[in-house]
């Protein structure tokens, strides 16, 4: 019933900037609070960056002051905005929010399938 897609990863050099978004599709009558996680080669799977519906966000350490989560509400959208990036940064990343569908009152937790980051010269 709910999609989240991904979309925005690819190839940049050290220092350089990507733009992710999340965009969820279906009988979505609310989105509540969107994450956006990562996953490198060997590790845990690790929260970057949460957005409540509201706006309040939260960051890991690692990408305080470079990464920069937004939402727009009316599209269905997340986005993470990453600058200065590095190689530390690869991984593929995931959206992860919570839905509420017209006819159940009760939220959902989706994931999406992922898109990947990847830091290099």
């Amino acid at each position: 019933q709910v999609q989240l897609r991904e979309s925005g990863g690819g190839l940049v050099q050290p220092g350089g900037s990507l733009r992710l978004s999340c965009t969820a599709s279906g009988s979505i009558f609310r989105l509540y609070a969107i994450g956006w996680y990562r996953q490198a080669p060997g590790n845990q799977r690790e929260l970057v960056a949460a957005i409540t519906r509201g706006g309040d966000t939260n960051y890991t350490d690692s990408v305080k002051g470079r990464f920069t989560i937004s939402r727009d509400n009316a599209k269905n959208t997340a986005y993470l905005q990453m600058n200065n990036l590095k190689p530390e940064d690869t991984a593929v990343y995931y959206c992860n929010a919570g839905v509420r569908v017209y006819g159940d009152p009760v939220a959902g937790n989706y994931w999406g399938q992922g898109t990947q980051v990847a830091v290099s010269s």
